[in-house]
């Protein structure tokens, strides 16, 4: 075995400088796995994660420096730099909780190379029943209205799940049936009225459904909240990495541990202090929308069941490779159903949100529509088309994304036929990432 060195002399193996010899094994390894895993501090890490970066595998970067582009870029050409005002931002994550949850929702069957195209009126069923059962006819308390309505999602996901795993028909085209099928329930569940409103001013019950997206948390509340989750988070980071390495087992190094931690309480931060100036014009209006938590607690649940958990273990192994799963005993069938099943459970969180945005749901929803920009949104954000990749945090970036663009556009006087062409390119442009990073990770092995 011989090396090169650096003027471009070969050299005998026994000749190796051990730094070069370090090197060369940490590329060597760091094509195929992930760079906490080789990596013995920060600094190697870093390093590690070029080498990735450099082999196809980009992660999260090409959707973090979009997401810059896309900030910068409205920025400068809004009207008075009105886009990055405090209003303006909180109007925009309160745009992007629907896209945000449903491309969450959508990352569960996308991991495994399926596709759910009823996620929109999915969502639609669980916002309106949870909106029919807080009517004065019915009287149930919100939280009983919200449990029947994402336990009908739940279901809803089951029936799809089964059909497709027992009858094995492709899950396009049952989804595709399901769409049709649950527009049409849709219609009708609201009724001759063709609406179910949530904003009486003397229902309680329909306050706080209302008051999801539309109330704040008191600022000072908000920040011993931010204290109490960047404490809860960083405990667990640290005590989990810590108790690995005292096991001997796999950790991440130190310095990125204490990163992570510091990276959670600045976003926390910078957050928490957009939302806490006032945005009112004739009032004051200031606080963390409650929806943002909301949004927080289905990214950090879905996270943990995903990267810390035997069946997210198993969802990525069906989606890496179907056949090789079953082989090692993985349920396929159990997992493809269990996966339909949050992605629905998942849509109709969206679309209690959706239901608080609107004050209600009527038969104006664009259920197509939430679906494309659920697909575009986890797309965007990272999640693989093809299967065996992607997170949660996919989800939230990428809808990041597109509730950006079209809030921007927006802000720009820009027709809705611009904001779908907009959404249209940078999917494209995802998508062509995602299968130029595959053919260069082919390349590199």
């Amino acid at each position: 075995m011989t090396w090169i060195d650096d003027q471009g002399a070969a050299r005998p193996a026994a000749d190796i400088p051990a730094e070069t010899e370090a090197t060369t094994d940490l590329t060597a390894a760091t094509v195929d796995v992930p760079p906490e895993i080789v990596a013995q501090s920060l600094r190697q890490y870093l390093r590690a994660w070029m080498i990735r970066v450099r082999s196809g595998d980009a992660g999260v970067l090409p959707v973090a420096l979009a997401l810059v582009a896309v900030f910068v870029v409205f920025q400068v050409v809004s009207p008075n730099g009105v886009f990055l005002s405090s209003g303006n931002l909180v109007n925009l994550f309160d745009q992007s909780a629907v896209f945000i949850v449903l491309a969450m929702a959508e990352g569960f069957v996308l991991l495994l190379g399926e596709i759910d195209l009823s996620t929109g009126y999915v969502a639609a069923i669980g916002g309106i029943v949870t909106a029919n059962f807080v009517q004065p006819d019915l009287a149930w308390p919100w939280w009983a209205a919200i449990v029947v309505g994402l336990a009908a999602c739940a279901g809803i996901g089951a029936i799809h799940g089964l059909i497709i795993t027992r009858l094995r028909l492709p899950s396009f085209v049952v989804t595709l049936g399901g769409y049709l099928f649950w527009f049409g329930v849709m219609i009708i569940l609201l009724g001759p009225a063709g609406s179910a409103n949530i904003t009486s001013p003397t229902n309680k019950d329909q306050q706080i459904l209302s008051g999801i997206v539309n109330n704040n948390i008191p600022p000072l509340a908000g920040w011993t909240g931010l204290v109490a989750i960047v404490v809860a988070l960083g405990g667990l980071l640290w005590v989990r990495d810590a108790s690995r390495r005292r096991s001997g087992l796999v950790a991440p190094p130190v310095g990125l541990t204490i990163a992570k931690i510091g990276g959670i309480a600045v976003a926390g931060v910078v957050v928490v202090a957009i939302c806490n100036l006032n945005r009112g014009r004739f009032l004051p209006i200031e606080g963390v929308p409650y929806v943002l938590p909301l949004v927080l607690v289905v990214l950090v649940a879905w996270s943990v069941l995903l990267e810390q958990t035997p069946f997210g273990r198993h969802v990525y192994a069906v989606g890496g490779n179907a056949e090789a799963a079953r082989r090692a005993g993985i349920s396929v069938a159990n997992i493809k159903t269990w996966c339909f099943v949050l992605c629905s459970f998942t849509a109709g969180i969206a679309g209690i949100i959706y239901a608080s945005i609107q004050g209600g749901m009527t038969t104006n929803i664009n259920g197509g529509q939430l679906v494309l920009y659920a697909v575009a949104a986890a797309v965007i954000g990272g999640t693989s088309l093809f299967g065996g990749r992607g997170r949660a945090i996919h989800g939230v970036l990428g809808g990041l994304v597109i509730g950006a663009i079209y809030n921007g556009l927006y802000l720009l006087g820009f027709p809705i036929q611009w904001q779908l062409i907009a959404t249209g390119l940078v999917l494209l442009a995802a998508v062509t990432v995602d299968a130029l990073s595959r053919r260069g990770s082919a390349v590199a092995v």
